[in-house]
């Protein structure tokens, strides 16, 4: 404070600062180096930024421009001028100046006078003294040359080649997208513009390698989801039909894609794109969206069987009725389970906040349509009087009548399974131990999963594995480490990578970061750049 520094700029990084393409140039061409590469990459950036979604275009590696002047002491000193001269010159011809403000329209435009220096000839015009009432030139006095800086950062691309391992000087140019843009959509944009660029913008010679592209994983990935959501809800279907017959799975199958279908909508008006998160929370509760529909209509269908002689209409209200209180307690306690996680801050809020949000939506839907949907379903689609024979309005099985049903469909195979299982658990001489045993067996088994992580039989990650096409190896040298010898390690790193089957090339960045991924991004690796890394 009062020592004259401004206030700190403070720029957040989100999960769309993470780059969805990377385009790595190169050219098995020896005459093209790292800086010929540059400006091509420099000139693709205006192009790309015309695609519509992206938000930042940039290139990574090159040396970068430089302007260098080599001063003749011979020159100067009969010309009578000195460095201090010179440098004068060049620092204040390259500056711009404020001139006030031009008022047009209630608008104010401020207009800056003075200019940059762009080129060599622009330097080498500069005047930077007066010997004998004429003009000192700069190019009079040095030789002004434009191209590349000394190295302070090394980029290449490395491959497997028939006599070993071969790698080329390289540029990689990265695109991030707008938050809330598909990224599947500007990738695919951003590949079409670079086909139109190439032999005019991109040289024939320059080979352009897609070394990430997040919009086509994504877009298999989120296929392989919905395939998945699709076997889930046919499972589903596919098991009621076989325990209780095909009005009933089509009563439930029905209710899965009303849910579904609404559940989509109410998260796209929530503000969440149909990305891969948003896949897993649907098929993370597709087995709780469809246990509200499930159990009204198995409920239904046994009050069928329990009171032949009524009507739907007449004994659909009491068998929602009768479920109704557990169904609302049990996902009212799953939504209590899972939506704290909404309130998740930091980097991981934004990537985690889809699973809870759209999994308590879902089940909320599906909670209302299995109360009022599915009754309507069954009363229109289940057959009347599905049991017939036995005493009208009364129970059939247990009852006063003490008649029996017969198991029919699946519950032909499952009745003698069951009895064969519980019916010594229920045994008056022997019923007690043998529940006691169960009990010590279920302790056990709860006992042993935990310890699977205790042992590192089971690893605990807050993220699964993702089969990815890349990964990073990040090498940090000591302090003091030279570039070049920082450079030289890489070089045989990569050396081995090629000689690994499944690796296919490798691209190498020392003295500046590589393009983060989402890793990169919450371990900070944007900030690593200098000469050890």
């Amino acid at each position: 404070r009062n020592l004259g520094v401004l206030s700190p700029i403070i720029k957040p990084k989100g999960i769309d600062d993470v780059p969805i393409l990377t385009l790595t140039l190169y050219s098995k061409n020896p005459q093209i180096g790292a800086y010929a590469l540059e400006q091509v990459a420099q000139s693709m950036e205006g192009d790309l930024k015309r695609v519509s979604g992206t938000r930042a275009v940039f290139t990574v590696g090159g040396p970068g421009r430089a302007l260098r002047i080599n001063l003749d002491p011979a020159r100067l000193m009969s010309s009578h001028i000195t460095l201090e001269q010179v440098r004068t010159a060049v620092q204040s011809a390259n500056q711009g100046l404020p001139a006030g403000d031009l008022l047009v329209g209630n608008h104010a435009i401020a207009v800056e006078s003075g200019d940059y220096l762009n080129d060599a000839q622009d330097v080498g015009n500069l005047i930077v003294g007066v010997t004998d009432h004429h003009p000192v030139y700069l190019k009079e006095v040095a030789q002004v040359e434009d191209g590349p800086q000394t190295p302070n950062r090394y980029v290449w691309f490395g491959q497997a080649g028939k006599q070993g391992p071969v790698d080329y000087p390289a540029v990689t140019l990265v695109v991030t997208k707008k938050p809330g843009e598909n990224a599947i959509s500007v990738a695919n944009a951003l590949m079409n513009q670079v086909d139109r660029l190439k032999n005019t913008v991109i040289p024939a010679d320059v080979v352009v390698s897609e070394t990430r592209n997040y919009g086509e994983t994504a877009n298999d990935k989120a296929e392989k989801l919905i395939h998945k959501l699709l076997f889930a809800t046919a499972s589903v279907v596919a098991l009621v039909f076989l325990a209780l017959g095909r009005r009933e799975a089509a009563i439930v199958g029905f209710a899965v894609i009303l849910t579904l279908t609404v559940t989509l909508f109410a998260s796209w008006a929530w503000g969440f794109t149909l990305n891969r998160v948003s896949l897993f929370a649907l098929i993370f509760s597709i087995g709780i969206l469809v246990d509200d529909a499930i159990v009204v209509v198995e409920n239904i269908h046994r009050h069928q069987h329990l009171f032949p002689g009524k009507t739907l209409r007449e004994l659909i209200p009491g068998a929602v009725d009768e479920v109704g209180g557990p169904t609302i307690l049990a996902t009212l306690t799953v939504i209590a389970a899972l939506l704290p996680m909404a309130f998740v801050t930091g980097l991981m809020g934004p990537y985690m906040s889809p699973i809870p949000i759209n999994a308590s939506m879902g089940m909320v839907l599906s909670l209302s349509i299995a109360f009022m949907i599915t009754p309507w379903l069954a009363r229109i689609w289940m057959k009347e009087g599905q049991i017939q024979g036995g005493p009208p309005a009364e129970p059939v099985q247990g009852t006063q009548a003490g008649q029996e049903i017969t198991p029919q469909g699946l519950a032909k195979f499952l009745t003698p399974l069951f009895r064969r299982i519980f019916t010594p658990l229920l045994d008056d001489v022997r019923g007690q131990g043998n529940r006691r045993r169960v009990g010590l067996g279920i302790v056990a088994l709860i006992v042993l999963s935990l310890a699977l992580p205790a042992t590192g039989l089971v690893r605990l990650k807050m993220l699964p594995f993702d089969n990815k096409s890349e990964f990073q190896v990040i090498v940090d040298m000591p302090a003091g480490t030279p570039l070049e010898e920082t450079a030289a390690v890489i070089h045989e790193l990569g050396a081995y990578l090629t000689t690994v089957p499944e690796v296919t090339n490798y691209q190498a960045y020392v003295g500046t970061a590589a393009p983060i991924n989402f890793n990169g991004l919450v371990r900070q690796y944007y900030l690593r750049a200098s000469q050890r890394t």
